[in-house]
This record gives structure tokens, sequence and C-alpha cells, in this order.
């Protein structure tokens, strides 16, 4: 029945309209043309009546009756949603009034899910499969956690959504599909962990740690059906992943800072260490192996380190506060030593956070713009259709929002202890923050770029290029000589030069198209301008005269209009209308007297050169 990719599809489309009041509206007229084809809608001008529930029978008969509750919940939850969003930008916000009809319409939507899936437990009868009957309930458990969070109560509301998570997990893990993956980052994670932020949860418990504390264990007929796609989706099983890896590896006795080294007494620092490191080789396999494969799914696998560089952070953290607990000075060598062991442990989370993102971004950091094509296939033909500006300038977005985390995290490592102390150490870390807010004009003058703004986008890549020439000064000496891999905060001389060599290309590229616009608009502007002499007919409007251009100088040779010489042989021989007819000749009988000589010679005098009329 493919309940969650019907639900996806359809809320995927109210994205691209970028209003849920549209959405809500076309669910409306998809319900009402879907009623008429199933032959339940009311006849025109028929008494209103309540509609007829869907019943079993009819889940057998036709599968789109599984499709109406479907839209029926939606239209609610996107009513819910548009509230939500009309109300979200005022000043007083969601008031009291307001946030109970949205949870109204939640509750309504809820209602819906909850038939759907009481519906699909009739498997006998309906043909429903075991993963239909669970995207039903992970669908309504979905909608419940978002009433609940819209009620306050927070701890309904993370049951709801680690039930649903816990699903989701199950049929990811079952299916191999992309769809349970995103429904698990937005919004059921997201939802997640701000139920558990308001119960005073502690931030470093992992999303799925809490999913599986909350999950409802006490119904044994839904573990059964989780358990069936996914054994070990209720148990630690990551946790337990680490520590036997943690076991396989030698576990380190020291660990080393700016050329500081101190030994690791506490067992958890170096079991999670140990950890860290068996991350970092499975990291090299898979970025290794992927080489083609898309930035997300190298990002993935960055989860590994960061969750392991994480409790390497928590165990030192931990083992701070017993010391600290129990009245150590601070003098003390023992933690002294954990304060270098936690700087060294932070920056190497910061350090695979920002590799992360770096990957994130493209080939070269960004630097180099991937492709802008997207291939879709069907059943007989292939279509490349370019992306048009507003999505180039989404890209260009996420990248900018990309290097910002970067930059913040680059912070963050001048807050950690004995680094601020360190001259040589912040001038390293000022220098990579050049090389990637160089990135980040980049990217920005690249949107302007798109919009036709190259004035713009040319002062961006001079800031950009001044930052980079900052940055290269001290990378090209000071720091690594090959590229790391996988990237993290360590930067090449290699890659800082490529991104010099790119700017510098740009630069020169946008100063002469900065050129050509410059006198592309004087050309336009000189030749609509007319002197003065031509335009003595207009009233300047601000009372100003342009005394600079009263004639054109030097003139030009341009035709004048004259009055035409009238050569017209044929005058006296044609009737022109409104011309007068001269009577006839008289008779011979009463012919005048001739005239005398003088007389014809006058006569014939007259007209242009004696052609007389």
């Amino acid at each position: 029945m493919e309940i969650t990719k019907f639900v996806v599809d359809g809320r995927d489309k109210a994205k691209l309209y970028g209003d849920y009041a549209t959405y809500r509206s076309q669910l409306s007229n998809r319900i009402h043309n879907l009623r008429r084809k199933l032959g339940i809608a009311a006849k025109p001008r028929a008494k209103h009546t309540s509609n007829v529930p869907v019943t079993k029978e009819d889940v057998a008969r036709n599968h789109e009756f599984v499709q109406l509750l479907l839209l029926t919940a939606e239209r609610a939850w996107a009513n819910a949603m548009s509230m939500r969003e009309t109300h979200s930008t005022e000043t007083k916000g969601i008031t009291g009034s307001t946030r109970s009809h949205i949870i109204s319409r939640l509750h309504k939507a809820t209602v819906y899910a909850n038939n759907l899936f009481q519906l699909l437990e009739d498997r006998a009868t309906t043909g429903a499969s075991n993963g239909d009957v669970l995207e039903a309930r992970a669908y309504a458990s979905s909608l419940a956690g978002a009433m609940e969070f819209e009620k306050q109560s927070w701890k309904a509301c993370v049951t709801s959504y680690s039930e649903a998570r816990i699903i989701y997990s199950a049929l990811a893990t079952a299916t191999k599909s992309d769809i349970f993956k995103d429904l698990l980052s937005d919004p059921v994670d997201v939802s997640i962990r701000y139920g558990a932020y308001q119960l005073r949860i502690p931030r470093t418990v992992a999303a799925p740690v809490i999913a599986r504390k909350f999950f409802p264990r006490s119904d044994a007929e839904l573990v059964s059906q989780v358990e069936k796609l996914d054994p070990e989706v209720l148990n630690d099983q990551p946790t337990k992943a680490r520590s036997e890896a943690a076991d396989t590896e030698t576990v380190p006795k020291s660990i080393t800072w700016r050329s500081r080294t101190v030994d690791l007494e506490d067992a958890a620092i170096a079991t999670a260490l140990a950890s860290v490191n068996s991350a970092t080789k499975k990291l090299s396999e898979a970025l290794g192996s992927a080489s083609a494969a898309q930035p997300k799914d190298k990002a993935s696998a960055y989860d590994d380190v960061l969750i392991s560089s994480q409790d390497a952070v928590d165990a030192t953290k931990h083992a701070i506060d017993e010391l600290v607990a129990e009245g150590v000075d601070q003098g003390d060598k023992r933690l002294q030593s954990l304060q270098i062991t936690r700087t060294a442990v932070s920056y190497d989370m910061i350090s695979w956070r920002i590799g992360r993102n770096r990957v994130l971004v493209g080939e070269r950091d960004g630097a180099v713009i991937a492709s802008s094509t997207t291939s879709k296939h069907k059943t007989n033909q292939k279509k490349s259709n370019e992306e048009g500006t507003g999505r180039k300038l989404a890209h260009l977005r996420e990248k900018a929002v990309l290097y910002e985390g970067i930059l913040q995290s680059l912070e963050s490592i001048k807050e950690l202890p004995g680094v601020a102390a360190d001259s040589e150490f912040v001038e390293e870390l000022e220098a990579k923050s050049n090389y990637f807010s160089a990135l980040k004009c980049l990217t920005i003058a690249r949107s302007h770029a798109l919009l036709s703004n190259p004035r713009n986008a040319l002062a961006l890549l001079c800031r950009a290029s001044e930052k980079c020439n900052a940055a290269h000064t001290h990378l090209s000496s000071s720091m690594d000589t090959s590229d790391s891999s996988p990237p993290n905060i360590s930067i090449s001389s290699s890659e800082a030069q490529f991104l010099k060599d790119l700017l510098d290309g740009e630069v020169q590229r946008y100063r002469a198209l900065v050129e050509l616009s410059n006198l592309s608009g004087l050309n336009k502007e000189s030749a609509t301008r007319q002197p003065l002499v031509e335009r003595l007919d207009e009233y300047p409007a601000k009372g100003e005269v342009d005394l600079a251009n009263l004639v054109t100088y030097p003139p030009k040779l341009e035709p004048v209009p004259v009055k035409p010489l009238f050569f017209d042989a044929a005058w006296n021989y044609i009737e022109y209308p409104g011309r007068q007819v001269e009577p006839e000749a008289p008779s011979k009988a009463n012919e005048p007297a001739p005239a005398s000589k003088g007389e014809q010679q006058a006569q014939q005098k007259k007209g242009w050169f004696g052609f007389g009329r």
C-alpha cells in the first residue's frame, strides 16, 4: 500500500508550494475527486449527510479507501501547520485559542490515522502486510506526537515519537529505503531531542537511546513485529559494537597535544579513544570505497566517529568533575593532564565535525561547481533538466550555512583550555578561518552572479582573494603538505594554492565583465541622449538643462527636408480632381482678333523656363 511513500510525496509537494494553505486546498480537491471515483460522494443539491465510515470490507475491495483516510488525515494536519505557520510570525506568537484550534486539528488527524491502523490490523480481511500495519501505526504515532508537542506534554510526546522512530528504523533496515531515514532526521529526531531537553535528559544521550528507553515494550505484539524486521533495533547494538571494537584494538596509553604527551590513567577515556581510532579506520575505508557516492552518503559515514569522539569528551569531562568534587587543586598533575586530554579530544571532535561539513559542500571544499543537471529515469527515456535559478540559489545558500558552521567550530576551538595562550596555534586557526571565509565569500559572489549583479560579485571576490592570500601565506609554509584523508580540519598547501589560483582567475574575469557592463551602459546612455537643439519642444522637468550637449559636434551629414522643384509636364493634359476645366476654344467665326506680337511674347514668358500654365 506504500502508506509512508504516499504521505511523504504529498508533503514534499507542500514544501515546493511553500504554503500549507495551498496544500490543504489541493487535498480537499483530491478528496472530492477520490470520493466521486469511489461512488460515495454526495449528489448535487442533495441534503447534507454525515460521511459513511470506511469499513474493512471497503479496504479489501479497493485499496484507494486507504488513500482516502490518509488524505483526510493529511488535510487536518495541513490545516494545523498552516495556522501554526501564520501565527508564528506574529508578535504575540501562538495564543491560547489558536493553540487549541491547532490541537483540535491534530487530534482529528490522529483519529483518522488510528482508524486506518485499526482497519489494517485485520490482515485476513484487508489483505494488509506486516509492513503496512507498522507504517500505519508509525504514521499515527507521529501525528499523536505532534499533538502532544503542541499540548506541551513532553513525556507523552517523546513516547509517541519514540514508537514512530523504532518502527521507522526497523523499516529502514528491512527495506533499505531512504524515505524512512528522511523521516527520522526530520521531524522525529528533532522532536525527540527537544522533548528530552524539556524533560532535562542530558544532551549527551543519543536519540536512539532515548527512543529505546521510552518505547512501549509492554506491547508484546508490537515488539514481535518490529523484531521480525530488525532483531537488534531494541538492543544497545551500537554501544556493544563500539565496546567490541575497543576490545580488539590496542588501547592507547597516552595522548599527545601540541608536543605535550600525557598518560591516560582513566580506563573509560582510553576505551573511548580506542573506539575513535577504530571508527577512523572504518571511515577511511568507507570514503575510499565510495568515491562516486553522494555527499550526503559520505557525510553519514562520519556519524560513528563523531559519536565516539563525543563519548571521549564526555568521559574526560566526567573524570574532571569527579576530581573537582573531591577538592583536588587546579595545579594538581592529574587535573592538568585531564585538562590537556580534554582539549585534545575536543579538538579532534570539532575536527571531524568540520570534516563532515567539508564533505557536504562538495569537491574541493565547494570551490568547484558541481554539475547542475539532474537525471530522471523513466520507463523508456531519460531526460536531463537544467536546474533553475531558484534551485541553484538554494544550493549556494546551503553551502553558505555549512561554511558558517565551520567558522563557528573554529571559533569554539579558541575557547578550549590552553588554546588562547598558544599564539602560534591561534595564528594557525586564523589562517584556516580566512580560508573558509574566502570560500564563503566565493559562494555568496556566485549567488550575486546568478542574479546578474557582477559588481557585487566582484566586490565579494576581491574580499575572498584578500582572505585567501592571508591564509595562503601561513598555510603554504607551516601546514600539511599532503591532502588529508579522510577530510578534517587539516588544510594542505595544495588546497590553499588551488583556491588562490581560482580566485585570481575569477577576479580578473569579473573585472572584465564589470568593465563590459559599464561600457554597454555608457553606449546605451549616449545612444538615447539627444542634443538640446533637437529637444527644444521639451520643457526640463527639474529645471536643469544639459549645457554640455547643445548640438551634435562634429556635425554629421544628415538629410535636410526642402521644397522640391515641381516638374509636371502632364499638368495641362490630365484632369486632376478639384481642378477647374477650361472651356473649349470658340469657332473661327466667333474667334477674336489675333493678339499683337508683344502680347504673345508676354504670354510665352509665364511659368518655369517658359512652360506656362
